[in-house]
C-alpha cells in the first residue's frame, strides 16, 4: 500500500476476500528447518494490499543468518503472486522487533509441542 493511500470502507470490503487467499498463501510456505508455515511462525509482520491490489509484505526469520532466507522469499513471492487477484507481491525483510518465541501462533505452538498457555 502506498504511504498516502487511503482505503475507503467499500475498498476494505473489496479486498477483506483477497486478504484471506493472500493469508491461505503464506501457510503453504514452511520454515525448511521447523515443520510449521511461516505465517504461524510469526515471521510475517505485516501484510497490506493497496487498491492496485500489490500485496507488500514485511516479514523477518528466526535468525538473521537464516542460510534458507532467498529460497523462503522466493517461494513466497511465488505463492502470494499465484493467488487469483494479487497483481504483485513486494517482500520487505527486517528484524527488528527480532522474532521470539511468543510470536508463534497457538497452532504452531501445538505442532512443535509447547505448551499453548505458556508465557514465553
Amino acid at each position: 500500500m502506498e504511504e498516502n493511500e487511503v482505503l475507503t470502507a467499500r475498498d476494505v470490503k473489496d479486498l477483506t476476500p483477497l486478504y484471506e487467499d493472500v493469508i491461505t498463501a503464506i501457510k503453504q510456505v514452511y520454515d525448511p528447518e521447523i515443520p510449521v508455515n511461516i505465517y504461524d511462525l510469526g515471521l510475517i509482520y505485516e501484510l497490506n494490499i493497496g487498491k492496485d491490489r500489490v500485496v507488500r509484505i514485511k516479514m523477518t526469520f528466526t535468525a538473521p543468518n537464516c542460510p534458507m532466507a532467498d529460497d523462503v522469499i522466493g517461494e513466497l513471492k511465488g505463492a502470494v503472486e499465484k493467488t487469483t487477484g494479487v497483481k504483485g507481491c513486494e517482500i520487505d525483510l527486517v528484524f527488528e522487533p527480532a522474532w521470539d518465541r511468543s510470536m508463534l501462533s497457538d497452532e504452531a505452538r501445538v505442532i512443535l509441542g509447547m505448551d499453548v498457555d505458556m508465557d514465553d
